[in-house]
């Protein structure tokens, strides 16, 4: 077998762990990864005469198996193409097939149930010009090579690996910083709703939000008041979270934020999160003390979208996955981003932060670009102000009538092109066969926001709460100018391929064109 380092792909004079075995080779995808992959497939490139690994790519193991031709040829795909755009064509392949028993099974029965699946990913690769170095099928803590035919290096019953962080590996990759964060379903767990879809009052709150605050939405009297409900509330949320006492085991301390978050403060904001601009500035809340608060809200938010409002949480999962990588975990930043994708496989704001986490972008170029902004937004909403206070004291001194003015100039000229809000309708409220519905009123630029120049303190332990934006470009945000919808990133080399829901393949039979949000 071919001797493995595993270096960071972008510098390769990081710390690296040496591999020299199957079991070797089974012990270090976890610390590859960041976490236990379960029911999933793993393809990692490798170059250099010494196999160095570069670029990565999990996806879940279809169900049905007249998918796996598909699936192990897109997977393939999306490996040597990113691969080869940033390092160069991959000198080999290195497949890893991870399912444990269901009843009724052991783990030589998964071995051979999944043997097609590694044949067509090796058909796959060889099609490309890239041969599979090795296909391991890791299964009941044993693992097996569908490539190695020696029995004395590959016996028929498996190799047994070692309990987790017991290993050699383990000792290497911990002393060289790298750590699991547990098992994805785990992580997943954390994201999503419980499988009995949770309390009841959840989906009876959505909906009493929907009927109160979708209205308002679209009314351009009333989108900036809720706005900053939704951020004020926001802001509570978080400081709560931040005087509960620290919990450390995960489980139990999501109880504990879901105890500690109203059912009908929780629907609100959730609701609010649907206006982009809402959702951006919510965003800045990413860095410092109230970092982790703010993630835990993103998630405790994400797992109350059930039922008919699975698509609602896309925003708050966005959120936690920015969040997530600009704390510096990548690997909850990809688990989050590709639920997000999975809940709306459109949603740009995700697909834009999961193509630049991907190909290693530094969050900080992203911070930077909140951080003006928001100061740009704090900047502008005091001039405004103290041209309000002007105004009012120059009509009172000549006994004219106060007029409600018009950003960019009272006479209205030089104002923006109109822009349009978009705000999904849930499931329920859609019309049969559509499952993209949307809300939508034109709105102009720079109306409705004469409340929006009040900046509420940070005293009192409460988070500063960000300012709505006045002015600007339509259509951008923290990932800078809009791409045109269906011309959206591709696929990075490393971390997860975007999860995709059933709903997906609607497109090609007449389900939902561009969308307007994101």
């Amino acid at each position: 077998m071919s001797e493995h380092t595993n270096t960071t792909p972008t510098d390769s004079d990081e710390p690296g762990v040496t591999v020299r075995t199957h079991t070797e080779l089974a012990d270090a995808l976890p610390y590859l990864l960041g976490f236990q992959p379960d029911e999933s497939l793993v393809l990692v490139a490798v170059h250099g005469s010494r196999g160095r690994f570069g670029g990565r790519v999990t996806v879940g193991i279809p169900t049905d198996p007249a998918d796996w031709a598909v699936v192990a040829d897109a997977v393939t795909d999306a490996l040597v193409t990113g691969s080869t755009r940033r390092h160069g064509l991959p000198d080999g392949i290195v497949a890893f097939l991870c399912r444990e028993p269901g009843p009724g099974e052991n783990g030589t029965t998964v071995m051979e149930y999944l043997r097609p699946l590694a044949q067509h990913l090796r058909l796959a690769a060889g099609a490309r010009d890239v041969p599979v170095v090795d296909a391991l099928c890791l299964s009941d803590h044993r693992c097996w090579s569908y490539c190695c035919p020696d029995p004395a290096c590959c016996p028929p019953e498996g190799s047994a690996q070692k309990p987790p962080g017991t290993s050699a590996v383990a000792a290497a990759a911990a002393y060289a910083g790298m750590t699991v964060r547990g098992s994805l379903r785990a992580m997943q767990r954390r994201l999503l709703p419980p499988d009995d879809g949770g309390d009841p009052r959840w989906g009876t709150a959505l909906d009493t939000a929907c009927c109160n605050l979708l209205p308002r939405l679209v009314d351009e009297r009333e989108a900036a008041e809720v706005a900053e409900e939704t951020l004020t509330t926001t802001a509570d949320l978080i400081t709560r979270l931040h005087r509960l006492p620290r919990v450390k085991d995960p489980k139990a301390a999501d109880g504990c934020d879901d105890r500690a978050i109203g059912t009908e403060e929780a629907a609100a904001v959730i609701v609010g999160l649907q206006d982009r601009e809402t959702r951006d500035r919510a965003a800045e809340w990413m860095e410092g003390p109230l970092a982790p608060p703010a993630l835990r809200l993103w998630r405790a938010l994400a797992r109350r979208c059930t039922g008919a409002y699975d698509e609602y949480a896309a925003a708050p999962l966005a959120l936690a996955g920015w969040v997530a990588w600009s704390s510096g975990d990548r690997t909850e930043a990809r688990v989050a981003l590709a639920l997000a994708l999975r809940a709306d496989p459109d949603y740009l704001f995700a697909l834009l932060l999961h193509h630049a986490c991907d190909e290693g972008l530094a969050a900080e170029s992203i911070r930077r670009v909140l951080r003006r902004a928001g100061k740009d937004r704090g900047r502008e909403a005091a001039e405004v102000a103290g041209t309000a206070d002007s105004a009012a004291g120059g009509a009172g001194a000549a006994g004219t009538p106060d007029v409600p003015g018009r950003a960019g100039g009272g006479d209205g000229k030089g104002t923006s092109p109109s822009r349009r809000r978009t705000v999904p309708l849930p499931l329920a409220l859609r019309r049969p066969g559509s499952r993209g519905g949307k809300a939508v009123v034109p709105r102009p630029f720079g109306a409705g926001d004469q409340g929006a120049g009040t900046v509420r303190p940070g005293g009192a332990g409460l988070p500063p709460l960000p300012v709505r934006q006045r002015g600007g470009r339509p259509g951008t945000g923290p990932g800078g100018p809009r791409a045109p919808y269906g011309a959206g990133p591709g696929r990075g080399p490393s971390g997860q391929l975007p999860l995709r829901s059933s709903r997906h393949g609607r497109r090609a039979s007449g389900g939902r064109g561009p969308k307007g949000r994101g």
